[in-house]
């Protein structure tokens, strides 16, 4: 970020651990951020791991306050919103939200109307700083605004904008849980190499360098996955047979099931209904 805007969290979770540790890590100055939630003993461990200010009151830091960061759990966000109105009027900081499934139109309602506000869906490899959040902006945030933003998850991994909100939907079926995905697959390339008769230890290790480095080859290459497949495909060899497999029992179809119903389910907890 060009400057450093005074930033401020409510909640003090696992989310806005990691991206006040890579805001950090990354040069940000800790008399910038602060944090505030009702639960001490978090406080305690961002101000030891941190040295960063915070606060038991939501709307202590409001006033010096450029960017505020709702990390809050999606079922309190509405008591936690009319509990900052006044001093959110008042100030009118950046609003910016992780909650999944609530709307830039209730959090505006609920923060008294007028705002600039960003939703952000991202995920849980924030915590590594190899996260991957998607963003959307309402019609009040500004290009400068933008940027902050960007440059507040792009601390922890990579960032997309995405033009529609409901499009976030999505976004929560990809990325938001999809570390759950390759966890399944990583969980059972392990279980098959063990069930043929290798070391477990040896086979979590090989499975989880082999992950990383497809997907560390396949962010440097400008090729698309298929292609990257087809150069480990050999005719006849080994990985054309189990590429077989999976085209038998049709993954594709499996995972874009998969997928479907993730982001159908998203839809449902936001009370809204899925699109024909």
């Amino acid at each position: 970020m060009k400057q450093a805007n005074k930033i401020t969290f409510i909640g003090a979770g696992n989310m806005a651990t990691a991206i006040i540790g890579g805001l950090i890590a990354k040069g940000y100055p800790a008399e910038q951020l602060a944090a505030c939630a009702p639960v001490a003993k978090e406080l305690q461990k961002l101000d030891l791991q941190f040295g960063i200010a915070t606060y038991s009151d939501n709307n202590s830091p409001i006033a010096q306050t450029d960017i505020l960061v709702l990390c809050v759990k999606p079922q309190v966000m509405q008591a936690v919103c009319e509990g900052l109105k006044p001093a959110v009027q008042k100030h009118r900081p950046l609003i910016v939200s992780i909650a999944a499934g609530v709307q830039s139109a209730q959090l505006d309602s609920w923060l008294g109307n007028g705002l600039a506000i960003i939703r952000c869906m991202p995920n849980t490899p924030a915590q590594v700083h190899l996260g991957a959040s998607g963003l959307f902006a309402n019609r009040a945030v500004s290009e400068n605004q933008k940027q902050a933003t960007e440059g507040l998850f792009g601390a922890v991994g990579t960032v997309a904008w995405i033009e529609e909100e409901r499009d976030l939907h999505t976004v929560t079926a990809l990325s938001g849980s999809g570390p759950a995905y390759c966890f399944l697959f990583l969980e059972a390339l392990e279980q098959a190499a063990v069930n043929l008769g290798l070391d477990q230890t040896a086979a979590r290790q090989l499975t989880i360098q082999t992950m990383r480095g497809a997907a560390e080859l396949a962010t440097r290459s400008e090729e698309d996955p298929a292609a990257l497949k087809r150069r480990v495909m050999s005719p006849g060899g080994t990985t054309e047979k189990a590429i077989s497999r999976f085209e038998q029992e049709q993954l594709v179809a499996i995972v874009a099931a998969a997928v479907k119903d993730a982001w159908e389910r998203s839809y449902q907890l936001a009370g809204e209904d899925p699109p024909e």
